[in-house]
């Protein structure tokens, strides 16, 4: 985006992905989707075959690719590789003031300003009248977006005038829906509060036209969704569907490795004489098949091309990786620059009786996060489980009209993952005092899953998920305090997995930021990092408020959390997976009347 603005590569599959609404220097726009990228042959490949069938089995796009963003790399007076935007809304507000303007000043004033589509802008430019686009936009949970129907809302759905001017009127300074009006020219008038009464099934915008407008014009699609008021800007108005794995060392079988490498020549190839007749025409096959039977070679190609469900979870793989890591303290220059991780000695780490329900402790020297987006929700975000799974019932917005590839980037970095004993956990979830506490956050999820609405239905985390997220949340506070990383830098990754119990912190970056070592180097104190966040966890600036929450009866509506906020348990979103969502200091140590419910005892 050179010519109206830049963003990052990692932005372009996160905040800016494809149908994304951004705000460039001189225009507003929606991000293209794929089919008005630079073609593959201009991007860079990034292979990751865990990940690429994982979108397979997700997607059901065969053999899917991943390419990572363009980078542009030209100089200010070239023009570079660049992802188009479309300009998004049509609608704009003219900025003049009126006759009608109250230039007193005070707060029952109000300012009219005239709503013009962009084919009339012309005219105002030849005035030198500023106008800026809309902040009010259509959408509905599916994805879709179309410019607000003004002239349709003003007058309520019914044959209104036409050619007739129509006015935002603003009351007042706050800038808030009820004071806002719609009026017509013709006398007809309307607040925006309106726009959002959906009482009994009702649409106060319509129905959803299906239009999507990041695929080009004629992409629309039938909808049976009400239209919903969107503010372009606002943070729900886009949540992409990211899905990531930790590059680990092979463990499959040969031939399904040696079937992947040669993946271009064998992907079409269905029968044994097909497959005989191309292993002798062509070099590349002699070599990289030599020693594997043509009926093998034959079968790892259809389980390649079928896209058959792992049997493992994302993080359950990941975390048999880590366990797998040998005992040592690692090498200076390590061989495996993806994956390179070492089980502490517990002598090393192991200082006080706070660390006896720790189990182990890993440095992961070197790790390779590869991310990829394959899709997008508006209103409300489509998170994976507790897993690293989607939901299987739930369809997101496509980004490309027929996707064969998705855009990912890579980080490099480095981790610390700490490991609870598993028998401790299982004697903790026994008592009762947890089984209730535990009990009173599953109410909470109950009845935010009845008040959710849309999206899918998820099951509850859990006891132990809620423990090891909210534990991760504290340390990790802790070690950005010495690590050298800022703490929104640092990013979790939970595992509760057949039977094992820990959690993963790291960083990782595109350059040689995210391998500098300090966070590595922090596990050898992790009892003064553990011993640390438990004593800052134990009082909450805003105790006992914090501490008493209860979120089967919320107030403000945090159904989600109990004794967490932002005073304690909360992080930067984009460090945590569950959008600071199932945490509860409660579970992990004594708090203000509730003590009798924490995993780890009260530290001094």
């Amino acid at each position: 985006m050179s010519d109206n603005g830049q963003i990052r590569r990692s932005q372009a599959i996160s905040t800016f992905g494809p149908g994304s609404l951004i705000d460039l220097p001189k225009e507003s726009a929606i991000v293209g989707g794929l089919d008005c990228w630079p073609a593959r042959s201009k991007l860079e490949e990034i292979v990751e075959p865990r990940l690429s069938l994982k979108l397979q089995t997700m997607t059901n796009v065969a053999s899917p690719k991943l390419y990572s963003p363009p980078a542009d790399n030209s100089p200010p007076w070239e023009k570079g590789p660049g992802i188009t935007a479309w300009r998004f809304p049509q609608w704009f507000v003219v900025q003049s003031r009126s006759d009608s303007d109250d230039d007193g000043g005070g707060p029952d004033r109000t300012r009219s300003r005239r709503l013009v589509k962009r084919g009339s802008l012309h005219r105002l430019k030849h005035d030198g009248v500023p106008a800026v686009a809309t902040r009010f936009v259509r959408a509905c949970r599916k994805g879709h977006v179309s410019d607000f129907n003004w002239m349709w809302f003003v007058h309520r759905g019914q044959a209104g005038c036409t050619g007739r001017p129509l006015w935002l009127d603003e009351r007042g300074t706050g800038g808030d829906l009820g004071d806002l009006v719609v009026r017509c020219e013709c006398g007809a008038n309307r607040a925006m509060s309106e726009a959002m009464n959906f009482d009994e099934g009702a649409a106060p915008l319509g129905m959803c036209n299906g239009e999507r407008p990041w695929l080009g014009k004629n992409a629309a699609e039938t909808c049976e969704q009400p239209a919903r008021l969107l503010i372009r800007t606002a943070t729900n108005a886009y949540f992409p569907q990211v899905v990531s794995v930790l590059s680990l060392p092979e463990t499959r079988d040969p031939v399904d490795v040696a079937a992947e490498a040669c993946w271009d020549e064998l992907q079409n190839v269905r029968e044994l004489g097909q497959l005989e007749t191309l292993r002798g025409l062509l070099p590349k096959l002699q070599a990289e098949l030599a020693g594997f039977d043509s009926a093998a070679v034959l079968a790892a190609v259809k389980r390649r091309s079928s896209g058959t469900r792992p049997e493992r979870s994302v993080k359950q793989a990941e975390l048999e990786a880590i366990l797998a890591a040998p005992q040592g303290y690692g090498e200076d220059v390590p061989m495996d620059e993806d994956f390179y991780a070492r089980r502490l000695p517990d002598s090393v780490w192991r200082k006080s009786k706070t660390c006896d329900l720790v189990e182990s402790v890993t440095q992961l020297h070197r790790l390779r996060e590869v991310a990829a987006v394959t899709g997008f929700t508006r209103f409300s975000p489509m998170t994976p489980d507790i897993h690293g799974e989607y939901d299987d019932d739930f369809t997101p917005a496509q980004i490309a009209l027929d996707p064969s590839w998705f855009p990912a980037v890579e980080n490099r970095g480095e981790g610390v993952f700490i490991r609870l004993r598993s028998a401790a956990v299982k004697e903790w979830m026994d008592r009762e005092a947890v089984k209730s506490r535990v009990g009173d956050l599953e109410r909470g999820h109950e009845i935010w899953t009845e008040r959710r609405g849309g999206g899918g239905q998820k099951e509850f985390v859990g006891g132990e998920y809620i423990l090891l997220h909210t534990l991760s949340h504290l340390v990790l506070q802790s070690l950005a305090l010495s690590c050298g990383y800022p703490a929104s830098s640092i990013r979790e990754r939970i595992y509760v997995e057949g039977g094992s119990f820990g959690f993963l912190l790291y960083t990782g970056t595109p350059d040689a930021d995210g391998t500098l070592g300090g966070l590595v180097q922090e596990a050898r104190h992790i009892d003064r990092h553990l011993r640390e966040a438990l004593r800052m966890a134990a009082l909450c600036s805003n105790d006992p408020i914090c501490a008493q929450h209860d979120c089967g009866r919320s107030m403000e509506g945090r159904w989600l959390q109990g004794a967490a906020c932002h005073g304690c348990g909360f992080i930067a979103e984009t460090s945590c997976e569950m959008r600071n969502d199932y945490l509860d200091r409660a579970l992990v140590v004594p708090v203000l009347g509730k003590s009798d419910a924490a995993f780890f005892p009260r530290v001094e």
